[in-house]
């Protein structure tokens, strides 16, 4: 770090002041700073000397900086501004108070899976933003998205990331992600399309919720290889008690072929939401498989015996009488047996079916939706001792608690049951747990729509109050109805008082002239203006008589803020006793502090 410690304290474009390194990378190096214009803290990420003029490098950082300048998304580091010159190039972001993402999960080790897809879905729907401008990042992996305290995501680097209609990055080692997550196109150099970067991600959750990577070798090659060629060893093996649903989504995102997987990460969200919602939830197949003709190709039923060699083997000559009447009587003796024998066994069949329909029932699935629900339900419902019950709980803002939201198989539906087979018709009732109640945190001080955003997770809703306030930045919450730490149900309205800034109020500027400066700084302070620089100059008016003002009579400015510079007399002998060349002296007058600030 010492060779960057030379930028702290310094002021780039006479507005960044550098105060501390907060992180360094290949490329760049990350200074916390303070945007003296804005009033605010942000983090400078200033590009390497040593690859100052590595065309490569340049291309990329300048790359991040048109993708995240197209971009306006809750979960993506907002870029605030860009240098590019030649002897110093940076990039100005929003500061973020977080870690990393994979300095959480090593300090973890293996993450809950709630909360992994609590991340998981906050990374889709940045993805889902940057897709619809034509952005792919191309570099999705731990390391580039950052966690917040309040378990806030915000997707970074989009130096590799491809733009539309514009030459991207060179996919050299640099640009083309890191092998432990690219997609097998990217490993192989084929085209790729926003799919890419939903693979990465199901490796990344993959990672979250085991506890180590997809794929590992010695060689960066050999993990490219696997990523194109092997598959992953399922997450269930690895841990139990993971949700089905989870594998099958994170199968479904690591296909190999991108035409298995989620086709946009909307479809991937939405099957995020339904596991959060229903951890039971077994998602339908969802490959296209091709199923093959029953039966044998080229012989038709009934054409495998022998039907042919009777006909053939009849020999010519005379008849007979009763030794050539034997082989006909023979045929029609076998004929009736045979004959009799189907019908036989025709009868034995229908009675054998007909024992067995005996054994079943057929019943409609009786309608359990808004019926208050008890353990012994099944046996207070007609037809209730052919049901096997199964019940899941979900949380409800809309439904009391204990009553039967929906059910599966639906109402109306047919089943045949057997109670001598022990065949049972099994029926998913999904039972509402109510409104979830919170301990509402402390929100104040936030941006309001990281607010809105986090209360709408809870499913809570917001009524958003805007008012002047003198000491809160604009946009940020200054308080909450209720306020921190009262309990709060899902589907409650939370108030957000929002801060509109400072009021800025306009007045008059007084006239100044001819009155002495005592009772124009009087003036000054009855309009609630502030003093600036007192001017003395040699003059034939009386000493102390104020000759000119910064800013003319009746002229309409901030209150408070504005200083009014006074340019006062002298008198005729003034600068003839001072050392100075100008003959001019600068009188700084402070005003007392209250008056200043206008309060």
């Amino acid at each position: 770090m010492d060779n960057f410690d030379k930028y702290i304290g310094q002021v780039l474009d006479r507005r960044y002041l550098l105060k501390k390194i907060v992180g360094m990378g290949g490329m760049a190096v990350v200074f916390e700073a303070y945007d003296q214009l804005m009033n605010r803290t942000v983090a400078v990420k200033l590009l390497r000397d040593e690859i100052n003029n590595d065309e490569q490098s340049v291309k990329r950082f300048i790359n991040e900086s048109r993708a995240v300048s197209m971009l306006n998304h809750s979960n993506i580091v907002n870029i605030y501004d860009v240098s590019v010159r030649d002897d110093l190039k940076y990039i100005v972001m929003e500061y973020i108070h977080g870690i990393p993402l994979k300095s959480y999960m090593s300090h973890k080790g293996v993450i809950a899976w709630k909360e992994a897809l609590a991340y998981t879905e906050q990374i889709l729907r940045a993805l889902s933003h940057a897709h619809s401008k034509g952005i792919i990042h191309r570099d999705i992996k731990p390391q580039n998205i950052l966690l917040l305290k309040n378990g806030v995501i915000k997707v970074a680097d989009f130096g590799i990331a491809k733009l539309p209609n514009t030459e991207t990055v060179t996919m050299t080692d640099k640009a083309i992600g890191t092998v432990y997550y690219i997609s097998p196109e990217q490993a192989s150099g084929k085209p790729i399309d926003c799919r890419s970067d939903l693979y990465s991600l199901g490796a990344m959750l993959y990672e979250m919720i085991t506890g180590q990577l997809p794929f590992y070798a010695d060689s960066p090659v050999s993990v490219a290889l696997m990523q194109v060629k092997d598959e992953p060893i399922p997450p269930t093996e690895l841990n139990p008690s993971l949700p089905r649903g989870l594998e099958q989504i994170i199968q479904r995102a690591m296909e190999k072929n991108p035409e298995e997987r989620y086709q946009s990460a909307e479809d991937m969200l939405q099957a995020v939401q339904t596991l959060r919602a229903h951890p039971d939830k077994i998602f339908p197949p969802y490959k296209q498989t091709k199923e093959t003709p029953s039966g044998s190709k080229g012989t038709k039923d009934g054409q495998q015996g022998e039907g042919n060699t009777g006909r053939s083997g009849r020999k010519t000559g005379r008849w007979r009488g009763g030794h050539a009447m034997l082989p006909v009587i023979a045929g029609i003796a076998v004929a009736f047996v045979i004959a009799g024998g189907a019908a036989m066994f025709y009868l034995m069949t229908r009675l054998i079916e007909a024992e067995q329909e005996s054994d079943y029932a057929t019943i409609k699935i009786d309608s359990f939706v808004g019926m208050s629900y008890t353990d012994s339900i099944s046996d207070r419902m007609e037809n209730g001792i052919y049901y096997e019950i199964e019940t899941d709980a979900v949380y409800d803002a809309n439904v009391p608690a204990g009553t039967v939201i929906s059910q599966d198989p639906s109402a109306g539906e047919t089943r045949k049951v057997s109670l001598q087979n022990g065949q049972m018709c099994k029926v998913l009732l999904t039972i509402s747990k109510g409104a979830e109640t919170f301990v509402l945190p402390d929100l104040t001080i936030r941006e309001y729509r990281e607010v809105k955003l986090l209360l709408e997770r809870m499913g809570m809703k917001c009524e958003i109050i805007e008012d002047y306030n003198d000491t809160i930045l604009e946009g940020y919450v200054v308080s909450t109805e209720p306020a921190a730490s009262e309990t709060v149900t899902s589907g409650d309205t939370i108030r957000l008082y929002v801060s509109k800034g400072q009021m800025i109020t306009y007045v008059e500027v007084p006239d100044c002239l001819g009155k002495s400066r005592e009772e124009a700084i009087n003036l000054l302070i009855s309009a609630d203006l502030a003093l600036g620089k007192v001017n003395y100059v040699k003059s034939d008016r009386e000493m102390g008589i104020v000759l000119a003002q910064s800013k003319p009579q009746g002229t309409s400015v901030p209150r408070s803020s504005t200083k009014i510079d006074l340019t006062v007399s002298g008198g005729p002998t003034y600068g003839e006793e001072t050392d100075t060349d100008t003959g001019e002296e600068t009188d700084t007058v402070q005003l007392p502090e209250t008056e200043a600030n206008g309060s």
